[in-house]
């Protein structure tokens, strides 16, 4: 958005809506409350609902200094590759992701995120790669969020681990429903539908769009960083408005600590999400029973705890589910966020014209 919106949110709005404008501008996806009550048919009937968004916009101006453009995820163990390109390959199999994320239930249009992503290792003479496949389709209220990228990964082998350097090609491609913004009457200066810098039909664009990576795995830890929109992608809306990516480092690490029982394995992971404005930390711990059966806790600093489980059902298959426990005043008008991840590893191996099929999945 043109700078001079700012000069003309602070003129013409007064403090709560100027609030509204900046969160949206600003592109926090995942941590806005305002979606719930800008549809059409929320407000204007019950007048409490008005004081009730003027709060939770205030409260959400503060704690949206945790949110970032890219899409939260709370079982983000199971699918490095979702933030980290250099990840592709790491398993030594064919590897099918699909996770999805409801945010939010109970509050209308709060947001569902949806990644779809599949790599495979590959080897080439004496060299080894990874490649991926990766889409991501990110709803909240009136905006979408859709990207797709190929990815790759160089892989080196570095003392007992492998060291990749990776990144990822695609479009992300930004939508904004104008035309379902409730036209708010709140006086003769204060008139939503007059700004020009804001949209009032749908408007939509898309963009080339970059990712890199690094990623360094041993059998008993790893750690990878990250660095989203590197290209500093710009979406056009219409001739005079436009939209910015926000661009994201990501800083992730993990470790598989065997207990005095073989059968049990603890595995703490931490991921780090900032945009050099705000940050957002999560602290992972997971305990497994003979690498089939898991459960844990994450805890999100200022927006929630997280509680995962999940099983490895057969053949490479396993399936987790998480439930997030907001920590704050948005547990009064939601009852949480659940996610569930799907994932199936299986090798692929080509000899004399026939395909031989092996199903294998380790955690």
């Amino acid at each position: 958005m043109p700078k001079k919106f700012f000069k003309n949110c602070i003129n013409k709005f007064n403090k709560t809506i100027f609030y509204l404008i900046c969160s949206l501008i600003k592109g926090n996806f995942n941590q806005l409350v305002i979606c719930r009550y800008v549809g059409r048919d929320n407000i204007s009937e019950n007048p409490m609902r008005k004081v009730v968004l003027s709060i939770l916009l205030l409260f959400f101006c503060y704690y949206s200094v945790f949110s970032q453009f890219d899409a939260q995820l709370s079982q983000y163990m199971f699918h490095n590759s979702a933030f980290n390109p250099a990840a592709v390959g790491e398993d030594d199999m064919i590897q099918i992701t699909g996770q999805h994320r409801i945010q939010w239930v109970g509050m209308p249009n709060a947001g569902q995120t949806t990644v779809f992503s599949i790599n495979r290792p590959l080897k080439v003479e004496n060299s080894s790669h990874g490649l991926g496949f990766i889409f991501l389709n990110d709803k909240v209220g009136i905006f979408t969020n859709q990207s797709a990228h190929l990815q790759y990964a160089f892989k080196k082998r570095l003392k007992t681990g492998v060291l990749s350097l990776g990144a990822d090609f695609g479009f992300v491609g930004l939508g904004f429903s104008g035309d379902s913004i409730h036209k708010i009457p709140i006086g003769d200066y204060h008139d939503l539908s007059g700004d020009p810098q804001i949209p009032q039909t749908k408007v939509g664009g898309m963009s080339f769009d970059m990712n890199i990576g690094l990623f360094y795995s041993t059998p008993k830890f790893y750690g990878g960083l990250s660095y989203s929109h590197l290209n500093s992608p710009v979406v056009n809306w219409t001739d005079k408005i436009d939209f910015k990516p926000q661009s994201s480092m990501f800083l992730t690490g993990g470790y598989n600590w065997t207990l005095y029982n073989p059968k049990f394995e603890l595995k703490p992971s931490t991921l780090l999400k900032t945009d050099f404005n705000s940050f957002q930390l999560d602290l992972s711990a997971r305990l497994e029973y003979e690498r089939k059966y898991w459960g844990g806790i994450s805890f999100r600093i200022q927006d929630a705890i997280v509680f995962f489980a999940g099983i490895n059902i057969a053949g490479g298959l396993s399936i987790g589910y998480s439930y997030d426990l907001p920590t704050t005043q948005i547990i009064k008008v939601s009852t949480g966020s659940h996610e569930i991840v799907m994932f199936y590893s299986f090798e692929y191996v080509f000899q004399k014209k026939n395909y031989k099929y092996k199903s294998i999945r380790i955690l």
